[in-house]
């Protein structure tokens, strides 16, 4: 009798510890982390883009806030060239480009959609000879009245590291490098050396990912956290960097978490 109280007991707490684990990990945490406090009105909004066949695309890491003229004296004064529309012209240009080892400084990018729409702006910078390795971002408008005043566009900031075929579909493109918070990190760099931010603070995105894949099969990982950038008005610069907004406590003590996991390997 004595062995079978203690069975019971063991039992019941291991249910209990078990019960606790997935109120903690499933519940209290993911709540916990996500956080809008400086931009609610994102709050359960998609962080994920789609293809044209629909299937997950790139993650969105980037906020900006602005007009439309803003965004654009921005990306300008940042040095982001606008991609060229994707016609047949251009794609044989950018093969050439790749082929020859010749610069194409504005070449065309792949649309993703957000909300059932195609990006309104799609900006660049070329890394090396050719048209091979970019960063490049995508903008949608999500909010036309953002608690700022002003609309609020979201961003898919990634790094083409080579020229690939997609895993889905068969056809060139390009593979991203795998991990896109050093792409988020870099675009709202540029930004902030240019004097074109001021505020910046954090929000949620897709949330901690280890082994993400976008539309055309490229492996991705990100702490989950979508950068927002407030831009100066009318292209006027700043003479100091933009004023950073701490996250909240639990959200650092997560990110500090994961950039020991990804300097661990974690992501690779």
């Amino acid at each position: 009798m004595t062995g079978r109280r203690h069975f019971r007991r063991a039992v019941k707490w291991v249910a209990t510890l078990a019960a606790v684990y997935v109120l903690i990990s499933y519940v209290l945490l993911p709540f916990a982390w996500t956080h809008y406090e400086h931009q609610p009105g994102l709050a359960g909004r998609p962080m994920v883009t789609r293809t044209a066949s629909g299937f997950p695309g790139d993650a969105l890491n980037v906020g900006l806030v602005g007009d439309t003229d803003d965004v654009l004296h921005a990306m300008h004064a940042a040095g982001w060239l606008p991609a060229d529309p994707v016609t047949l012209k251009s794609s044989v240009e950018i093969i050439g480009s790749v082929l020859l080892d010749r610069p194409y400084r504005d070449a065309p990018v792949s649309p993703l959609y957000y909300d059932g729409r195609k990006e309104q702006f799609a900006f660049e910078q070329e890394d090396g000879t050719n048209a091979s390795r970019r960063h490049h971002i995508r903008l949608w408008r999500a909010l036309d009245t953002g608690e700022e005043g002003r609309p609020v566009w979201l961003g898919s900031a990634t790094f083409d590291a080579s020229v690939g075929v997609s895993h889905y579909t068969g056809q060139i493109t390009h593979d991203i490098a795998p991990d896109i918070d050093a792409e988020r990190d870099f675009a709202a760099q540029s930004l902030d050396t240019a004097r074109m931010v001021a505020v910046e603070y954090q929000v949620t995105g897709v949330g901690p990912t280890l082994t993400g894949r976008n539309g055309e099969g490229s492996h991705y990982y990100t702490d989950g956290e979508m950068k927002v950038l407030v831009l100066v008005p009318d292209g006027q610069k700043r003479s100091q960097p933009a004023e950073i907004l701490p996250a909240p406590p639990l959200v650092a003590a997560k990110d500090t978490l994961w950039q020991a996991i990804a300097n661990a390997g974690g992501g690779s």
